[in-house]
């Protein structure tokens, strides 16, 4: 018997694992229509709070949902506006970034020569690439852009979801019956969801609000840009922050020197540590319930799959993959291995 329970065990695991990959290559397959969709439901999380307090102030559904759309658009539009018009000068001067680039590193290759040092202009040009760095980063802002260009039918579906979200309750209670413990279970993880999304918006607006105020008073050319990147990334755990300081640093750099490009890194630095260090997780919690590794895991699986999106979106997707290997006995031990390490005997903590 033990055996045949190794066995059945086995075939389990196997049937587990092989059931995630077809998942995952049907993800890659259906990678744009996915990522409209992701898009979609996370504005719709955004915009699901204005919609219920209008409603509770006796405006209509249909009304309460169209006003969050006309806001919603006209913030779109207005970010598109200034952040596409500072994108498209900055990516035409790319060229001119870069031959200034190459001027600042033959001037260090000279003051390291003067100080005995040789040979590292390989190094600088060749392992260390900083306009590769910036063109990559105006080739993700680019791709983002493709993806918002079907703003009308991601808008259209988070019209619908808006319009839903004051029933979805009373569908939720009719779909699990007397199961009131699977209808907890669900309304808890909507509620981290919701949490997370909401305030993580709310940290990464304050982030790039004050890295664009720092570059401008520092004078750096494109500050919009820059502190939308910073927004933006912010929402990419361990490693948004980083990457979203290297182009404002390496662009100080080229035009006032090295100085500059140290107080750029300083100002970062601060306001990583005063709001993602101290501010947010005392708001944010530990309730997003996912190891360290599992997050970084994450945001390079779902980053290789949907793009941006997907780095941005990490932590979500990952949280709900987690709620739905929990729903079923044979597969719980995979939300456990996602979860924070056990505690209070062997539940999973967070």
């Amino acid at each position: 018997m033990t055996d045949q329970s190794h066995s059945s065990q086995g075939t389990q695991f196997l049937f587990v694992i092989a059931a995630l990959v077809i998942i995952i290559w049907g993800f890659t397959l259906a990678q744009s229509v996915i990522v409209l969709f992701l898009v979609a439901v996370f504005l719709a999380v955004l915009g699901t709070p204005p919609v219920l307090w209008l409603q509770r102030k006796r405006v209509p559904s249909v009304l309460a949902a169209l006003t969050v759309i006309a806001a919603m658009v006209a913030i779109l539009l207005s970010a598109g506006v200034l952040v596409g018009a500072s994108l498209g000068d900055f990516t035409s001067n790319v060229p001119a970034y870069q031959v200034r680039l190459q001027e600042q590193v033959q001037s260090l290759k000279v003051f390291l020569a003067s100080k005995g040092i040789e040979n590292v202009d390989k190094i600088l040009t060749d392992y260390v690439n900083p306009a590769a760095l910036m063109r990559l980063t105006a080739s993700l802002l680019s791709g983002l852009g493709s993806t918002l260009s079907n703003i009308f039918l991601i808008l259209l579906i988070v019209t619908f979801i808006l319009l839903e979200a004051p029933s979805f309750p009373k569908k939720l209670r009719a779909a699990f019956g007397g199961r009131l413990l699977g209808a907890h279970s669900f309304m808890k993880f909507t509620d981290d969801i919701y949490r997370y999304v909401v305030v993580k918006t709310g940290v990464s607006a304050s982030t790039g609000i004050l890295t664009g105020v720092w570059l401008v008073i520092l004078g750096v050319d494109y500050p919009v840009l820059w502190g939308f990147l910073s927004f933006l990334l912010n929402y990419v755990p361990n490693l948004g922050v980083v990457i979203a300081a290297v182009p404002p640093v390496l662009l100080a750099l080229v035009q006032y020197g090295l100085g500059r490009a140290l107080l750029v890194a300083a100002g970062y630095l601060a306001v990583n540590i005063v709001v993602g260090t101290i501010l947010e997780p005392r708001i944010v919690g530990r309730g997003v319930g996912l190891s360290t590794l599992v997050v970084f895991l994450s945001l390079i699986l779902w980053g290789s799959i949907f793009g941006l999106v997907g780095m941005v979106l990490c932590v979500p997707i990952t949280m709900t993959l987690k709620f739905a290997l929990e729903t079923h006995e044979q597969t719980r031990w995979l939300a456990v291995l996602l979860g924070r390490e056990p505690s209070n005997g062997g539940q999973a903590g967070g």
